[in-house]
């Protein structure tokens, strides 16, 4: 049987030596889907929504092989054995990236909410100037928000 490191396991959710079969493919899994969080957040950060749209039904391929693994919603679950502790704390991992990319993805739409909003002359609190096509300031807040030229 291959080593750990011969799989290409980190340290650190290296499984047991005496690791089944499923646990070792579903660790390969998780790795797998550890290194597509990793490319979405790089999609997402250079705003390349096409990269990210491309890797959805990858991470959702991961999702369904991980749960036949695992036996997750069924009564033969393997995840709460001692042996998959690995594999919780590589999943546990995935998870704070997914977070993170969550967050990158609430920060980037709250900006461009607020863009939309002081574009629209929605937001009474916006100090940005709204300029016509020509370059003059817009008249009024209230109305049109943009000459028509």
């Amino acid at each position: 049987m291959p080593t750990s490191s011969e799989l290409g396991f980190t340290v650190a959710f290296a499984p047991p030596p005496d690791a089944s079969p499923e646990l070792l493919a579903a660790m390969e899994q998780g790795l797998t889907l550890q290194q597509l969080l990793e490319e979405e957040f790089e999609a997402l950060r250079v705003q390349d929504l096409n990269a990210f749209d491309a890797l959805q039904q990858t991470k959702l391929d991961i999702f369904k092989n991980l749960t036949a693994l695992t036996g997750v919603e069924t009564d033969h679950s393997q995840i709460d054995d001692d042996a998959w502790i690995c594999f919780r704390d590589l999943m546990s991992a995935c998870r704070d990236m997914h977070r993170r990319n969550e967050i990158l993805i609430i920060r980037k739409l709250d900006a461009i909410r607020g863009t939309l909003q002081t574009l629209n002359g929605t937001d009474s609190t916006a100090s940005v100037e709204v300029y016509d096509r020509l370059g003059r300031m817009a008249r009024g807040r209230g109305g049109r928000g943009v000459e028509i030229a």
